[in-house]
């Protein structure tokens, strides 16, 4: 019968929680080790980029010095530790349930011969033999007992026929033992004395710590949305967003679902910078100022956490600088929450098709990407560097950037160069071609599947004229049979690299969206698509697809194809596309004229030759018939007035 009792040197917990913690820890690690390969291609050379990129490395990954510690490299680092600790243990312990080996205790090898065994047990004897051996500092006699009684149980496991049987049958030279099961519990767990506290710790665990984080995760997922934003942030943007909105609206909705989104710090020493702030602010947009706050009901001494997170948004797209190092992070993890929150606002726009607002959010992501006043397109020369926004403002006549260049060289002004770096990275998309497409089909008609195939490409300033890029209907068909969005680049193109955005605290790809809008109706036709990795001119272009039924009704719409930067101010196109929607009964007509098309005439040598093998021809038209019969009858005729003219 087994006997089972407890882990008393917690070898065994120790192989288990071993085990748990390689199948945690190595695939952490695995995954935490830095990639080789650039996930992406480097982004804009110039000299405000790389130091803006020098800033966030520091600041993302910390100096040896202060290094930054995420929850995730603490953990390994725990782990690890724990690791290491645990085989420490198990390789310092001694393990007890040993199969018995009697050459082992012997110190023979196995093929050894029984002249050899009974050679080296003669000398084992005289050093342990109790009458004979002497005690060293560390050792007693009960040790040395017990030695000897080993060798001599092992010798006899060898030699003798009995003891040897024994050991053949049941693996000790005694006979069967006793089964004994360990559990991997150690005993002082469940020791009387420590009941207590074992309860105790059980008690906190699952009747404290467990309710308390399910009820954490419950109530959390009820007071985010699926966007990832509070509910009161969501339900804010639903009351205040109207048909008619426009970026201020846009702006005020932001900062009122601030207040939700933006946890207002205990330091209050913070304020009176806030205060100089504010002062700067009022200053530079005058009574602007004023009408912002009341738009987005800020009133004085009431919403201090939305009046505050304002003040910072504000004092980024003024390009401010905040001198405090806490409150500069606050900005900073101020705004890199502000895409989430577009990003739910947007889908609300989007529910009700309101276009004007929903390109309005669409363009404040370049506003506050590079820092400037939303609805101030005029500045939009401020983007490139060294160019302030007055001087952007007085440039707003100009045509583009290479006339920037040109008159920035013709000054000698230093400034050119790094705006010739800048413009290599430029996202000014092209739209090559525009179609809507029914796969398989020549017509659009009701309720059918059609997808709207864009093609786009990067032309940036100083790269010379493009030739028109020819159709390729196999590569466009094999496009529209796939289930992918976007076409793959091609192997080895790593996409378009980081934008030129030196005053976001982070790093950003040049995205754009896609946005099919009923102009006259103010609405959006199809829910918009947002691409990225466009690929410059001189790498072709890449296609994009929409899918959405058609109209139920016959007719010919006029709409208009957006294409929005997400990245860069003033960067946007659009052009006007017609979706004209045929009754079903073409496509019956264009069936039965291919088929006559396809079928030769009988009279004719490839109906002949179709006769010959068997296959289908068309029958002379009735047409033919009556001529040739009127003309035989007229031969007739003739041949008959001939022959009584004879008689």
């Amino acid at each position: 019968m087994a006997n089972y009792n407890y882990d008393e040197a917690g070898n065994m917990a120790a192989y288990f929680l071993l085990t748990f913690l390689s199948i945690v820890l190595i695939p952490l690690s695995i995954s935490s080790f830095p990639s080789r390969k650039p996930h992406t291609k480097p982004g804009c050379e110039c000299q405000q980029c790389r130091e803006h990129c020098e800033q966030i490395r520091k600041r993302e990954r910390g100096s040896i010095l202060h290094p930054k510690f995420r929850r995730k490299t603490i953990v390994l680092l725990v782990g690890w530790v724990l690791f290491a600790l645990t085989i420490y243990k198990v390789s310092t312990t001694d393990i007890e349930n040993k199969v018995y080996d009697p050459f082992e205790i012997l110190g023979l090898r196995s093929s050894s011969s029984l002249k050899e065994i009974k050679s080296h047990y003669k000398k084992l004897s005289r050093l342990y033999h109790p009458d004979k051996v002497k005690l060293g500092i560390n050792e007693t006699m009960e040790a040395v007992e017990a030695k000897f009684v080993s060798i001599t149980k092992a010798y006899k496991s060898l030699t003798d026929e009995t003891i040897r049987k024994n050991l053949e049958l049941y693996g000790h030279p005694d006979g069967r033992q006793e089964v004994s099961m360990g559990i991997a519990l150690p005993k002082w767990i469940v020791e009387s004395g420590n009941n207590i506290w074992v309860l105790g710790v059980y008690g906190l665990i699952f009747g404290g710590a467990l309710p308390a984080l399910v009820g954490r995760w419950w109530f959390g997922n009820r007071r985010k949305t699926k966007d990832g934003v509070d509910a009161r942030s969501a339900a804010t943007f639903f009351k205040a967003l109207a048909e008619e909105s426009g970026i201020d609206e846009v702006v005020a909705s932001l900062g009122k679902a601030l207040e939700w989104e933006h946890t207002l710090p205990k330091a209050a020493q913070l304020d009176a910078e806030l205060g100089t702030l504010e002062n700067k602010i009022k200053y530079l947009l005058d009574n602007k100022w004023d009408d912002v706050k009341k738009l987005a009901d800020i009133m004085p001494g009431e919403h201090e956490n939305r009046r505050r997170a304002f003040v910072l948004l504000y004092a980024h797209v003024l390009r401010l600088p905040v001198e405090n190092k806490t409150l500069r992070e606050e900005q900073a993890e101020l705004l890199l929450q502000t895409p989430t929150l577009l990003n739910s606002m947007l889908n609300i726009s989007l529910a009700r098709s309101w276009l004007l607002p929903t390109l309005a959010i669409m363009r404040l992501h370049a506003y506050l990407i590079q820092a400037l006043p939303p609805g101030q397109e005029q500045m939009k020369f401020a983007q490139l560097p060294g160019i302030a926004p007055d001087e952007a403002t007085r440039l707003a006549q100009v045509d583009g950037v290479e006339d920037v260049v040109a008159a920035l060289e013709a000054k000698s002004d230093s400034r050119a160069q790094e705006v010739k770096k800048t413009a290599q990275k430029w996202g000014r998309a092209e739209i090559v071609n525009a179609s809507f497409r029914v796969i398989g089909e020549k017509f659009v008609v009701p309720s059918s599947i059609v997808f709207l195939l864009v093609k786009l490409r990067l032309t940036p300033p100083f790269a010379q004229a493009q030739q028109e890029v020819q159709v390729d209907e196999d590569r466009d068909n094999e496009f529209l049979l796939s289930r992918k969005d976007a076409e793959d680049l091609p192997t080895g193109d790593l996409g378009t690299g980081w934008a030129h955005a030196p005053f976001w605290p982070a790093n950003r790809k040049p995205s754009w969206w896609i946005v099919l809008a009923d102009v006259k109706t103010q609405r959006v036709v199809v829910p918009p698509m947002k691409v990225s990795d466009v690929p410059t001119a001189d790498r072709g272009y890449r296609s994009f697809k929409i899918q959405f039924q058609a109209p139920p009704t016959p007719g010919v719409f006029t709409w208009k194809l957006y294409l929005i930067s997400e990245t860069f101010i003033g960067e946007e196109v659009s052009r006007d596309i017609i979706l004209k929607i045929d009754d079903a009964s073409v496509l019956n007509n264009e069936d039965q004229r291919e088929d006559e098309i396809s079928d030769p005439e009988e009279d004719s040598l490839a109906g002949q030759v179709a006769m010959m093998r068997g296959g289908s021809v068309k029958k002379k038209s009735d047409e033919s018939d009556d001529e040739s019969s009127t003309d035989d009858d007229e031969e007739r005729k003739s041949d008959a007035g001939s022959s009584s003219d004879s008689d």
